[in-house]
């Protein structure tokens, strides 16, 4: 298994990914790997890991998600791998909530989610975005 981390889809992945059928709800597992410092692009905060970059993120991004009918679900450092082989962990997992693809692609496009977005690319190193559906059993 072939595992790349990313900061951004490509645009043939963006295109099907939101050209995608609607279906309804889904809960999007964001695995987040940090940088050892924070990268502002204006290098302002040097003395901040990326981690704590991130952690200003997440914090302002509840109301982006509120905003589009969405909500975090969880979010939890990652401490330990029982099950299966990588070369390295994720820092942490996140996951979040959103009511469709739709709102989702409203929330990024965003004035408020595109100012703090700053701070998930200064924080990140990259990560993986896997889309989930509950199957109701």
């Amino acid at each position: 298994m072939n595992v790349v981390n990313a900061m951004f889809p490509g645009p043939e992945q963006l295109g099907a990914f939101f050209s995608g059928a609607e279906d309804g709800p889904f809960v999007m597992v964001n695995l987040l790997r940090f940088r050892e410092r924070a990268a502002y692009p204006d290098g302002s905060e040097p003395e901040l890991s990326g981690r704590e970059a991130y952690g200003r993120y997440g914090a302002a991004v509840q109301a982006c998600l509120a905003s589009v009918g969405g909500k975090s679900v969880f979010a939890g450092a990652v401490t330990d791998l029982l099950l299966g082989e990588v070369e390295e962990l994720w820092d942490m997992v996140a996951l979040a909530q959103y009511p469709s693809r739709a709102a989702m692609m409203a929330m990024v496009q965003s004035p408020e989610y595109q100012a703090i977005e700053k701070h998930r690319i200064a924080g990140l190193a990259g990560q993986l975005n896997i889309r989930t559906k509950a199957l109701g059993i």
